[in-house]
């Protein structure tokens, strides 16, 4: 989810100009639903030729991929149909304007559509750059801008509104940086934005609860987790106490309730042994401290849970366990107490590389990058219950090595 959170540079806004358009473009809330509704409406009345020929399911929406194709990175689109499937977006792959590493990225939430509907942010690790992309009518993608993330290996981004926040996780230039979405998708740092973090912090994910007050980061390296209250100027504030222990080793993906913005749940990705793998629950209070929930953290009976989406009602939370390659899912009681239901295997090559994964905004479909294949699995959701659909998963264009998903 990892806005969910999911989750999309540092460096100060030089002059008074710069201070001048930051302000100008910060405005907090929601945006746009109209554009999103829009743009989706074009989507379902414009179908991919295929469909309209054949008779195919009719396209409903788009799934993105952040490639990370080292040299000129790239952003792998699909038509997403009705029946959950998914085709190529013509024009697919499309330029990010920055460059990716060519390798995994041990992150959640490294490319994200923006509140409105109208944009894509996209972390380029391999050039130190986040991209800003047009989301058209049709689902095609055009480059706005670059804009250096003010740090090192950029991998996760979140996105409130007209505020972003990425987290650069390079050895020695770990930090979460602030920026200003304008209404024409440029980017603007936040002067004095900047939270530095340990050398060897390597950051995880970066995201904001629902009501964009509060922003957490996981820290995989040094098993802490990062809580701050956000300012209406957009600068963090740190908790008291933070970071906080995380209650596993490598602290990895989180996601705050969509229904109850004060319950965050993050997956212990690092904790050694099969079948080790938990996901914490906390309560986050006003002022950002976090406490722990019930018996937390919650037993996973797999390896390597790194990735958390939870459905749009609150009700079942999913993670992605990329050392055993299932998807476990769980129960969410009223006081965020979790219930294991059992996992459900990734078929393709038995899973293991399976990483981010992302709900469809009708909640009926989960969308998994499996990016030691470079496909994208997709699964049927029935309240707790996933079943991978007999098409999936699906190629994402040649020499991917995909990090992050969003879905439209």
């Amino acid at each position: 989810m990892k806005f969910a959170s999911h989750r999309p540079g540092r460096t100060a806004a030089r002059g008074r100009d710069a201070r001048r358009r930051a302000r100008h473009v910060l405005r907090r809330g929601r945006a746009g639903a109209l554009i999103l509704g829009l743009a989706t409406a074009a989507a379902i009345a414009v179908p991919a030729s295929a469909s309209a020929s054949t008779g195919a399911s009719p396209v409903v929406g788009h799934v993105y991929v952040n490639d990370n194709t080292k040299g000129t990175n790239t952003i792998g689109a699909f038509n997403r149909h009705a029946d959950g499937s998914l085709t190529p977006e013509a024009g697919s792959a499309f330029a990010a304007g920055g460059a990716g590493t060519g390798v995994g990225l041990a992150s959640q939430g490294a490319i994200q559509i923006t509140p409105d509907g109208r944009f894509l942010i996209a972390v380029d690790a391999g050039s130190n750059q986040i991209s800003v992309l047009r989301i058209h009518f049709d689902g095609s993608l055009s480059l706005v801008g670059v804009t250096g993330s003010g740090g090192t290996l950029p991998d996760s981004v979140a996105v409130h509104g007209n505020l972003v926040y990425v987290a650069n996780s390079g050895a020695g230039d770990a930090n979460y940086t602030g920026f200003l979405l304008g209404f024409n998708g440029r980017l603007f740092p936040i002067p004095g934005s900047t939270v530095t973090l340990a050398a060897n912090a390597a950051p995880a994910d970066v995201l904001f609860n629902g009501t964009g007050t509060k922003l957490v980061g996981t820290e995989v390296g040094t098993s802490v987790i990062d809580s701050f209250t956000v300012g209406f100027d957009g600068r963090l504030t740190a908790a008291p106490g933070s970071p906080f222990p995380a209650q596993g080793l490598g602290p990895f993906g989180s996601e705050f309730r969509p229904t109850n913005p004060t319950q965050l749940f993050v997956s212990n990705a690092h904790n050694v042994g099969a079948g080790t793998g938990t996901v914490s629950a906390f309560a986050d209070s006003f002022d950002g401290t976090l406490t722990s929930i019930g018996a937390s953290p919650f037993a996973d009976q797999q390896t390597a849970p790194c990735w958390v989406e939870i459905t749009h009602d609150g009700q079942f939370l999913f993670t992605v366990n990329t050392g055993s390659g299932e998807i476990s899912r769980y129960q969410i009681a009223p006081d965020g107490t979790l219930t294991l239901l059992g996992s459900t295997p990734v078929a393709a090559t038995g899973g293991v590389g399976a990483v981010d994964a992302r709900l469809s905004p009708d909640g009926r479909f989960l969308y998994v990058d499996e990016s030691r294949i470079g496909k994208v699995g997709a699964f049927a959701v029935n309240g707790g219950n996933l079943t991978e659909l007999g098409t999936s998963p699906f190629a994402l264009p040649a020499g991917a090595t995909p990090a992050g998903i969003a879905v439209s």
